[in-house]
């Protein structure tokens, strides 16, 4: 075990470690790593696991005037390292000093954004565990210093699949509190013109706009990360024309902190002022079911499976249906028990498909 690996196991409460909520992990992680590797900034983001978009980050002082910027880049301009591309690569970190050859003025986000901020190199690393991507690590190196070295990025890399398994764990996690009675009933709705400037919003979406920047601690007025990401989704795909052809990726679905989850939307409207519609409502169990049964790593087959205990069916019903015997349907349904944490059909049917 090297050492990225023995530190950054060590935030695991199985082995001792504090406990920590997903923010405060993620901060002890970047305290950790910069024991290691040295580096000036660094970001670290969680994400919806389908859609990639970012459901909150944790980002260092230094970096809150080109954050939104870089989102920009990540979405609508084409760049060296893009993250979407990297959670697909077979090693997936990477500097750019590397991706680009030693000559990072090739790279225009180095040019306009990170240069004039003061950095020389930047690391990028997607947190994959399973071949599913929970997260994104982004460290940031000043002008003047040595750029990242190959031996540094495989040390991150060696630490990517445990820190991403701690994101993994964190969007299944029960709640300790009971859900906040304030939540409003009604879904929330923003609207923003096309510079991401909002013009109105409900209460409901007032309410959550609150919430979301209180868990990536940003000041009043600021848009959340997953706000700007999902707007940003549908710029993207407005300009390549792809929205008409498929179903927009421009989701989310996240835990709000206390067991629930939602799921945040944007859309385009119609009319001269291209204004989008942002729109925040409790998560249909459709998304809840497809982020926990990735969560709690299910195969393909247990996936099907637990889909199908909703429909009521009994063992030898689901074994006629997937052509299987039932042992093997027992067989699935020990290990769905076991990754799921509960003990029973009902309470696997509360627990992936909350109504």
């Amino acid at each position: 075990m090297n050492e990225a690996i023995r530190s950054i196991a060590q935030l695991d409460p199985a082995r001792g470690g504090p406990d920590l909520d997903s923010m405060q992990y993620r901060e002890a992680v970047i305290a950790r790593l910069r024991r290691l590797v040295p580096f000036a900034a660094a970001c670290c983001t969680t994400v919806d696991p389908h859609t990639l978009l970012t459901t909150g980050a944790v980002t260092e002082q230094g970096l809150e005037a080109v954050h939104s910027v870089l989102l920009e880049y990540e979405y609508l301009r084409e760049d060296e390292m893009n993250y979407a591309q990297l959670a697909e690569a077979d090693i997936p970190v990477v500097s750019l000093n590397m991706a680009t050859g030693g000559e990072p003025e090739r790279s225009e986000r180095y040019r306009k954004v990170l240069q004039p901020a003061g950095f020389g190199d930047e690391l990028r690393a997607a947190l994959r565990t399973g071949g599913v991507c929970w997260g994104f690590l982004t460290l940031f190196r000043p002008l003047g210093d040595p750029p990242f070295q190959e031996r540094e990025c495989d040390l991150i890399a060696s630490a990517g699949p445990i820190i991403a398994e701690r994101l993994r764990s964190y969007a299944s996690v029960l709640p300790v509190t009971a859900a906040d009675s304030g939540v409003p009933e009604d879904n929330g709705i923003l609207v923003l013109d096309e510079h991401l400037a909002p013009r109105s919003a409900n209460a409901a979406a007032d309410y959550w706009l609150t919430r979301l920047r209180q868990k990536e601690k940003l000041a009043d007025g600021m848009l959340p990360g997953p706000v700007r990401a999902v707007c940003l989704r549908v710029l993207a795909e407005l300009e390549n024309k792809s929205a008409g052809a498929e179903a927009s990726r421009a989701r989310i679905c996240l835990q709000t902190g206390d067991g629930s989850y939602l799921t945040v939307t944007a859309s385009r409207l119609g009319g001269p002022e291209r204004l989008l519609a942002v729109s925040f409502v409790s998560a249909r169990s459709a998304d809840v079911f497809r982020l926990l049964a990735e969560a709690f790593a299910f195969t393909a087959r247990e996936k099907q499976l637990a889909e199908m205990l909703s429909l009521g069916l009994s063992t030898k019903e689901l074994a006629e249906s997937l052509h299987i015997s039932a042992y093997t349907v027992q067989d699935h349904l020990k290990s769905i028990f076991a990754k799921a944490g509960v003990s029973s059909r009902r309470e696997l049917i509360s627990r992936l498909l909350p109504r």
